[in-house]
């Protein structure tokens, strides 16, 4: 399973939701006359090659598609990229793919050092195999400190995944902010026959 959500604090952030398009999701302006800029909330946080099934909270997920068409592995990928350029934020691009052909699956957070632009920090995570009932997560932010939101820090933290779409969806729903969530998205793929299912909620 993966799980994706998005949130927003500006209007312009909260004038979206997830649509699915064959084997891809994306998010898309709820509605298009109110969209000011959709430059870093536009986006695929879905797509899929072979037997390698991507994640992320931005654009890279098409550097990583790409370049996975190219023969590039996941971290030659995101070499190419760095945090998102949203100062004082500086926002942490934030990636995962599953490969069932491997058994396995890998998670990275490019990130700035405190919100200091001048280098970025680059973290990946690998993990063989899958532990019933139990994924890893990164998310972008930990904490606001004086209107600065500081990045996330530390390993992926484990969380629980339940038997069905439906209920993990519902339970990470229900735990977000209630004023800010925006959407969220389960996918569920089927690692001995690459069967992939969605579940999809919008807040909107």
């Amino acid at each position: 399973m993966q799980v994706y959500w998005i949130m927003g604090r500006s209007a312009n952030s909260r004038n979206r939701v997830f649509e699915l398009e064959g084997a891809s999701v994306k998010n898309r302006a709820y509605d298009p006359a109110l969209m000011e800029d959709p430059s870093l909330i536009i986006y695929y946080p879905v797509r899929q090659w072979g037997s390698s099934h991507i994640v992320t909270n931005g654009d890279q997920t098409d550097t990583i598609y790409e370049g996975l068409h190219q023969g590039r592995t996941f971290e030659q990928s995101l070499a190419l990229r760095e945090f998102e350029p949203d100062g004082p934020h500086y926002t942490p691009r934030i990636s995962a793919v599953i490969d069932t052909g491997q058994n396995s699956y890998s998670l990275s957070i490019l990130k700035t050092n405190d919100n200091d632009p001048s280098a970025c920090l680059r973290h990946y995570y690998g993990y063989s195999g899958f532990k019933r009932g139990t994924g890893h997560c990164i998310h972008t932010y930990r904490s606001e400190e004086g209107g600065v939101l500081r990045p996330f820090k530390g390993e992926p933290f484990e969380v629980p995944l339940f038997e069905t779409m439906d209920e993990t969806a519902a339970f990470y729903w229900q735990q977000l902010n209630e004023d800010n969530k925006i959407a969220l998205l389960v996918k569920f793929i089927d690692a001995q026959t690459g069967e992939v299912k969605f579940h999809i909620r919008n807040k909107k």
